[in-house]
């Protein structure tokens, strides 16, 4: 009993007591464990708080298929880390369900790297949620971090300042953080809010800050007109389905609250031995998957069959069927979302941003709910055919990951929140070549992608969404230093990471995984410089900074690789010839069809003799097939338009329409010439 009292005596003291320190991290995301690796090798002391029992966020909860556009883009501590990943999987014994020869034999070329070129660089981009958790764990130990789990930030008064600078930090529990600097690496923000930091929550609308693709952005894809939202067909006083709204939103390119879906990233496998069999949820309701079911209905050849990229596919034409099964090794998924009524969930993301830490574990817990349930009805609902219910009834979830949570990810897929507003924005112009920032730390690469925002009815009863967007063929593009710190008069020693200060549109890009981890990176680094100079973080000198950064070998620029001419090949012409009158008909029908904004770039190389832009191409061609089915990933887009014969083939396509690779102006030429004859 004495030994009882001890204990809890000794953990009441530690939670009141007042922890001082050189750097706090609050959040044990990817880009908050690589700040924290950062700051303590350069000598500071460093505590990384997280509030769950595990380190990575996405990255080591389920987001295995790593998004990174250009994996040249990605340098300094976040490359280190896929080169850990890759040493990982060297060791025999963590390959357990499957060889890792076989593989790498099997691995498609996903961003540009497939087997051979993973052997090549010496760094791995897929990976098991336990690879990145141990590689993470590795890191921290290794450079003498001092991690804090189980704590979150007290958000009535958790942050305490004099003037701009912060003092503390204050966690529910009671126990208290003072340091020099503190970075917010949190997905959602809360430190950098409660800091008294300007930002948004939600989309600007366009003329904020003269962008095409922000705000509101109606669609409506075939196969919705089909569907109805109501619980009984066709009749409106059934009621709406759930997650369907009751009117549209505001006109295109208005701003709102909103954000796009979140999902989970759930790992899957079809290993028996691994395997943990789906169990209905008690809270199973049949109407959460009633628009998938009547979207499937509208399919032909529902059926399991082979996926790029994944163990298999569940689809018909139309689409996959709510999931998809993207392969990282030893026989288990990074299962995304995989089509209009699939794993993202429209409505409750809304909430999550400004929500209280009760609010988060509800909408948690409906999503993991919804999660679940969406399993299960693949592989049980008799409106599937047998054929699909018994391919998913093979997989489960993976038994040896997320042991201490059920084997469901410790982490929701935030893909969204609260967004700063500092001196600098980044904006859609700095994705899209205008002016870049002068005092970059970290480049971005992949296209800008939003995921769906809302379902919804228009007046006459019709459903109706708001679409998400893809678009590449720009360059990678760097991102400012001042969009990691507030502005002056608001506070002086905070640093934001995953909530920078980004457009909505930019966002869609800066977003991932591998950048997070770069921003990670410069702000450990910023945040040492600021306590070793004795300056604000609005005053590090950006040279210094830059240096210490390319020393640590970020990449702060970036051009694409030429290709290599053969040998026998003339050098291409450098004035584009006059498209003929056939091409200017059908460039016109693509801006008219808003398939394209301007069809200058079209009508200049889309012509024998020139080359097009892979990710420029990969771009249209996702909104060709948008123009006939709904479609989510570069994959559909190919085996959409091969289905309505706009294409012949897709293997051209997979292999050409990506970043630093070239298309055949003829040949893009001629889908131009397809699409136009079949799209009417």
């Amino acid at each position: 009993m004495k030994l009882l009292v001890f204990i809890l005596f000794t953990s009441s003291a530690i939670a009141a007591e007042l922890s001082t320190t050189d750097v706090c991290i609050y959040g044990g995301t990817s880009g908050g464990v690589i700040a924290a690796v950062e700051a303590a090798r350069l000598g500071k002391k460093t505590v990384l708080i997280e509030s769950t029992q595990r380190l990575g966020g996405m990255s080591s909860g389920g987001l295995g298929m790593t998004d990174n556009g250009s994996t040249e883009t990605i340098g300094g501590l976040s490359r280190e880390f896929y080169q850990r990943v890759y040493q990982f999987y060297l060791k025999p014994e963590n390959w357990k369900f499957q060889k890792r020869e076989d593989y790498l034999a099997w691995l498609p070329k996903i961003w540009g790297v497939d087997g051979p070129r993973m052997e090549e660089i010496k760094a791995q981009f897929l990976f098991e949620p336990r690879a990145a958790k141990a590689v993470f764990d590795e890191m921290v130990r290794e450079a003498g971090v001092q991690v804090v789990f189980g704590e979150r930030l007290d958000l009535q008064k958790g942050v305490v300042k004099d003037g701009q600078r912060i003092v503390k930090i204050v966690m529910e529990s009671g126990r208290e953080f003072a340091a020099k600097v503190f970075i917010d690496a949190s997905y959602e923000g809360d430190l950098m809010a409660k800091a008294g930091v300007s930002y948004i929550v939600g989309r600007e609308p366009n003329s904020k800050y003269g962008e095409t693709l922000n705000g509101t952005f109606p669609f409506t894809p075939a196969p919705f007109p089909k569907i109805s939202p109501y619980v009984i067909v066709g009749d409106p006083k059934s009621g709406l389905l759930p997650r369907v709204a009751s009117k549209p939103p505001a006109p295109k390119g208005s701003g709102d609250h909103r954000v796009q879906g979140y999902n989970f990233r759930v790992c899957l496998t079809d290993v028996p031995e691994n395997r943990v069999t789906i169990e209905k949820p008690t809270s199973y309701n049949p109407l959460d998957y009633e628009l998938l079911a009547r979207h499937i209905a509208t399919m032909k050849d529902v059926r399991p069959g082979p996926a790029k990229h994944a163990g298999v596919g569940l689809r018909g034409k139309g689409g996959n069927l709510g999931i998809s099964f993207h392969l990282v090794p030893n026989r288990k998924t990074d299962s995304n979302n995989g089509s209009e009524f699939g794993s993202d969930v429209y409505g409750p993301s809304y909430e999550w941003p400004e929500g209280d830490h009760a609010k988060r574990e509800q909408l948690f817990q409906l999503h993991k709910d919804y999660t679940l349930g969406l399993l299960w009805f693949l592989g049980h609902d008799e409106r599937l055919p047998i054929e699909v219910r018994t391919e998913m009834q093979r997989w489960g979830l993976a038994k040896d990951e997320f042991t201490d949570t059920g084997h469901f990810p410790h982490q929701i897929y935030v893909r969204e929140a609260r967004r700063m507003i500092s001196d600098y924005v980044v904006t859609e112009h700095d994705a899209k070549g205008g002016p870049h920032a002068e005092d970059g730390v970290a480049l971005a690469s992949y296209p800008l992608d939003s995921h769906g925002v809302t379902l919804y009815v228009d007046e006459t009863g019709l459903l109706h969404r708001e679409r998400g967007f893809f678009v590449g063929g720009f360059s990678a593009f760097p991102i400012s230093y001042r969009s990691l710190r507030p502005k002056a008069d608001e506070c002086v020693n905070l640093l934001a990471i995953s909530c920078l200060s980004v457009s909505h549109v930019a966002y869609g890009s800066v977003r991932m995984e591998p950048v997070f981890m770069m921003l990670g990176h410069a702000s450990g680094a910023a945040a040492s410089i600021a306590i070793d100079q004795d300056v604000t973080l609005q005053n590090v000198p950006y040279a210094l900074l830059r240096e210490r950064l390319l020393a640590e070998k970020q990449i702060l620029e970036h051009k694409a690789r030429a290709a290599k001419p053969a040998a026998s090949a003339k050098p291409e012409s450098t004035t584009a010839m006059a498209p003929n009158e056939q091409l200017v008909a059908d460039v016109k029908a693509l801006v008219e069809k808003k398939i394209t904004e301007s069809g200058d770039y079209w009508l200049a190389n889309a012509q024998k003799g020139r080359n097009c832009d892979g990710m420029q191409v990969q771009a249209l061609l996702m909104k060709m097939a948008a123009h006939f089915e709904p479609v989510s990933t570069f994959a559909d887009a190919l085996r959409v338009l091969a289905a309505h014969k706009v294409l012949a083939s897709a293997a051209y396509w997979q292999e050409r329409a990506i970043a630093h690779r070239k298309c055949s102006g003829d040949n893009v030429r001629t889908i131009i010439r397809n699409f136009v004859r079949l799209a009417k």
